[in-house]
């Protein structure tokens, strides 16, 4: 499921199992022991696809014993593969840390993943269904969206650290408890970079494994709905300096209104160029790859913002990500986003 604005999402997951031993390949890793130095310029992404099955222009609001016609459908990937093939169109070595099965699902997304030459050194290959689908019910300034995703151990964070050693991390959720500080120890002892987005996973500022986690990334980049509900407040400023007493720099998305940003004392807001707005999926994650990019490029925190809502601002164009600029088209939209 991607990041995007304020969605109401329905997980549905299946019994959780674990495959048996040494039925499914797996693409077998380093050991977990730190580093001293990052690779650099390679940027790591660690976790699973979507495929998004996204219904636009739908003819009325969906509800229970009611069948809504939609005027627009696309079948695209979703997911971290956004993330991974946003930076690659900017021309970022990239790393994808995700499992394939071999349903229909899984075949689509690994095609479209050559097809954007993303490198597999770290996928993992499974001799069974590994589904992870999203309907989004799109409206142009929201959406709703229903997820299933099949059961896969996930590869430890701290052993795709060790192994790869990134220049910067994106995850693609919050994450925390004592597993995930461990990776982020070893990424602030490589020098790597973490930039971790929040989605609709629970937590919430209140938890002490949460305020750990934080603490040790870089950049926490929430939607202004995920915001509020992870630091309990009422308005984006209020939740803008709870999360700044956290995290070094904080970004808030907000849909048309752009973003804004807390970092080293200094507070940027960037508002979004007004577009015709075709699908809002993935338009989060295509933010966070903008921003990122230009971060790696040694950008203002104000460059920074203007790369993320261009990236973000191109994404809401078509339908999922597949209107996610490569470098030439990053300018053209930044032209439109400073000017």
């Amino acid at each position: 499921m991607t990041d995007g604005p304020c969605a109401s999402p329905v997980s549905v997951r299946a019994p959780d199992a674990v495959p048996p031993a040494g039925r499914h390949p797996e693409v077998r890793a380093a050991s977990a022991a730190p580093v001293d130095v990052a690779t650099p310029g390679l940027v790591l992404v660690a976790g699973a696809y979507s495929v998004d099955l996204v219904f636009r222009e739908l003819a009325g609001p969906v509800a229970y014993g009611t069948e809504v016609w939609a005027e627009g459908f696309s079948m695209v990937p979703g997911g971290a593969f956004t993330l991974a093939m946003g930076l690659r169109r900017l021309d970022h070595d990239v790393v994808w840390a995700a499992d394939f099965g071999n349903d229909a699902f899984s075949r689509h997304v690994l095609a479209t993943a050559r097809d954007e030459h993303l490198d597999e050194r770290a996928f993992r290959h499974h001799d069974r269904p590994v589904r992870n689908i999203t309907v989004a019910l799109s409206h142009p300034g929201d959406r709703a969206m229903v997820t299933y995703e099949d059961p896969v151990p996930p590869r430890p964070l701290a052993e795709l650290i060790a192994a790869y050693r990134p220049a910067a991390l994106m995850l693609p959720y919050l994450q925390y408890g004592p597993e995930v500080s461990e990776a982020l120890d070893i990424a602030a002892r490589t020098g790597t970079q973490v930039l971790m987005d929040c989605q609709d996973r629970p937590g919430s500022v209140d938890m002490p494994e949460v305020q750990k986690a934080l603490g040790k990334v870089d950049v926490f980049a929430p939607n202004a709905a995920e915001a509020l509900r992870i630091t309990g407040t009422h308005t984006v400023d209020d939740a803008l300096e709870v999360l700044a007493g956290l995290v070094p720099t904080v970004v808030i998305k907000q849909d048309r209104e752009g973003a804004v940003a807390v970092g080293n004392g200094e507070r940027v807001a960037q508002p979004s160029p007004p577009v015709e707005v075709v699908d809002t999926t993935g338009a989060g994650d295509c933010f966070n790859v903008g921003f990122l990019h230009r971060r790696l490029a040694g950008g203002t925190l104000a460059a920074c913002l203007a790369a993320g809502v261009a990236c973000g601002t191109a994404s809401v164009t078509a339908a999922g990500s597949s209107a996610a600029p490569d470098t030439a088209g990053l300018r053209r939209w930044l032209a439109r986003v400073t000017a």
